[in-house]
């Protein structure tokens, strides 16, 4: 071997345990930071922190960082960098804007970390739907693309719809609400808050000369969805973020259906985006998470309300959700794809009535959703010809789909409405939504195409 090969194979090799040592120590220094602002920079006091500690010696890793680390984890030096350090998955140097975000992010803006961590390498994934999560004052909070200041994860997705109503809604306000919402909002909305003495008022989305009438003095927030459920209607979404701030309201979306992939409520100017995690964040349909997205001011008035009714997401979840998002790009490219592609095949089927997708030309708000969104979601619900005898020899016969409730997982699932997620509505109150009892809903996940064109085919016709 010549002594230049020689010296190019001892010079790689020592990279490889570089880096590796490197992963070490960026696993070691986070465990010390987190127990540190846990349980107190107490060695003795804190058996987590030194638990920690004791791995640190172990892998040989410097006093000096170690002390740094507590530090920073106690609140006590601000800015540290530990630049021989990388963090999976986040490019050179990407540990060194986690530990700093994770600690201390309040003067720290998406648009600051994302250029910092270009600077050394880092990135913030594909469109950076959801950049990182880490650990903030005791609870997880997520970061997305949605491009504001702030964000926290929450036990559920109503758990981020009523803490965050009920953070700006107290006795004798008014809300201004969307008519046709998730069965869970929905009934909530209209059952529960008049216990804290809330009024409210239900708005047509796409009818904004009307929201004028429903305006009071008390007036305080007004919500809507992005693409409703169960019918995917697009309201006139820039018009509320208009009359929000011509009266001073508070606007809250729930961005459910669309995910940040596809549709950034805070470029728009909304000021709080909702989502269920459960959903396309998580995308693997196991996990039950909320999230709540804005600036910071309002974030922080959210914290304490949901630390008091209990709304915390647990560890484990937190874990799942971050293994989620990381796919959350390439996944949702399958959804919109797959959705389009069944949408419309079914628009053209004999044995189908209607059906309700924001992607097809026949939508009312086709024009709407293609100037919002980068693409139409993997949602649609569709009315099949005969009513509800068809519709359930459907879903009998349907082999790929699963049956249930839930959605924006990587596999098909339908549900009628009626019976699962608008259940808790009376039918008066359904028949009045547009939501028979005839309706499917499908979540197309992200198996072949041509398979679930296949057997959507067989189902309707047998």
């Amino acid at each position: 071997m010549s002594g230049h090969s020689k010296w190019s194979t001892i010079k790689h090799k020592k990279g490889a345990a570089d880096a590796k040592r490197g992963k070490i120590f960026t696993k070691v220094i986070k465990e010390i930071t987190v127990a540190a602002r846990i349980g107190g920079g107490d060695v003795d006091g804190n058996p987590r922190l030194r638990m920690a500690v004791m791995k640190a010696k172990s892998v040989n890793m410097p006093q000096d960082n170690v002390t740094r680390a507590i530090k920073k984890g106690t609140g006590e030096l601000e800015g540290v960098q530990y630049e021989e350090t990388s963090y999976e998955g986040y490019g050179p140097g990407g540990v060194a804007i986690f530990m700093e975000v994770m600690t201390d992010n309040k003067n720290r803006t998406v648009s600051e970390i994302r250029a910092t961590l270009g600077k050394r390498g880092g990135n913030m994934g594909e469109n950076g739907c959801v950049a990182w999560m880490f650990e903030k004052k005791g609870f997880l909070t997520a970061k997305t693309s949605e491009k504001d200041e702030a964000a926290l994860v929450t036990s559920s997705g109503m758990s981020a719809i009523s803490t965050t109503l009920l953070t700006f809604l107290g006795s004798g306000d008014h809300l201004l609400a969307q008519k046709t919402l998730y069965g869970g909002t929905y009934s909530f909305v209209t059952h529960d808050i008049k216990k804290w003495g809330i009024g409210f008022t239900l708005i047509d989305p796409d009818s904004h000369d009307t929201w004028e009438q429903a305006l009071k003095p008390e007036t305080k927030v007004i919500y809507v969805e992005t693409m409703s459920n169960p019918l995917l209607e697009v309201g006139d979404l820039e018009a509320v973020v208009d009359f929000a701030k011509n009266h001073n309201l508070i606007s809250v979306i729930d961005n459910t259906f669309a995910s940040p992939f596809n549709f950034r409520p805070p470029e728009i100017g909304i000021d709080i985006s909702i989502h269920s995690c459960t959903k396309y964040l998580n995308g693997h349909s196991d996990i039950v998470a909320g999230a709540i997205i804005g600036r910071e001011d309002l974030i922080e008035k959210i914290i304490p309300v949901m630390n008091h009714f209990g709304g915390c997401l647990d560890p484990h979840a937190c874990f799942l959700l971050h293994r989620g998002v990381k796919t959350l790009a390439v996944r949702m490219k399958q959804h919109n794809e797959n959705a389009q592609s069944l949408a419309e095949f079914l628009e053209q089927h004999p044995a189908v009535e209607k059906v309700n997708y924001p992607g097809l030309e026949s939508h009312p708000r086709h024009d709407r959703a293609k100037s919002l969104f980068n693409g139409f979601s993997g949602m649609f619900s569709f009315e099949p010809a005969g009513g509800l005898e068809s519709a359930k020899r459907f879903m009998t016969r349907a082999k790929f789909p699963v049956s249930a409730p839930s959605l924006g997982g990587i596999e098909t699932l339908m549900t009628r409405p009626s019976t699962t997620s608008h259940s808790g509505m009376t039918p008066e109150e359904r028949e009045s939504a547009g939501i028979s009892n005839s309706l499917i809903r499908v979540s197309v996940g992200i198996e072949a195409v041509e398979d679930l064109i296949d057997d959507f085919d067989q189902a309707l016709l047998n």
